[in-house]
């Protein structure tokens, strides 16, 4: 039996210090900090629903597009997971995500959590180190992939600005 694997897009977003947004999810008891992500609907480009996504959860529309994956990373949600999921008739065994990496050029003020479905309870800027040490276990793998591949990136992306 082929597990069923949900299309979604992450959003990378980085600033002028390096530093990657995070959000702190809104339905867990502990902290659990990890970057804009959602599904892609239909007729939806990878990018455009990295955008999408990014604008619902914190309001952010000032980014520029500096990379986006071509090949998704799977992950695979553990058994209470998909148990959750499946009282909300998602049925499905795990997500294959594409990043994408966005530079914020614009003002802290723009960033609003507090929308009409809110994902996070907070947010902030850390490293890229720290986002791959707080996510997850069953996400850990996908995102020491974006670090790979991502990260040299933003480095010379902030270089270039200097």
């Amino acid at each position: 039996m082929s597990k069923k694997f949900r299309r979604c897009a992450g959003a990378i977003v980085f600033n002028n210090n390096g530093l990657v947004l995070l959000g702190n999810r809104n339905d867990t008891a502990n902290d659990a900090w990890q970057f804009p992500q959602g599904g892609i609907e239909k007729e939806e480009t990878v990018e455009e629903a990295a955008k999408r996504e990014l604008f619902e959860e914190t309001g952010i529309l000032s980014v520029k597009t500096i990379s986006i994956d071509k090949t998704p990373k799977r992950y695979v949600f553990p058994l209470n997971v998909k148990e959750k999921f499946r009282q909300l008739h998602i049925n499905n065994d795990g997500q294959e995500i594409y990043f994408v990496l966005f530079y914020f050029y614009g003002k802290n003020e723009e960033i609003n959590i507090s929308t009409k479905h809110p994902e996070f309870k907070e947010y902030k800027w850390d490293s890229f180190d720290f986002a791959v040490q707080q996510i997850v276990d069953f996400k850990k793998e996908v995102y020491v992939s974006a670090l790979n591949r991502f990260y040299p990136l933003i480095e010379q992306y902030i270089n270039k600005l200097s």
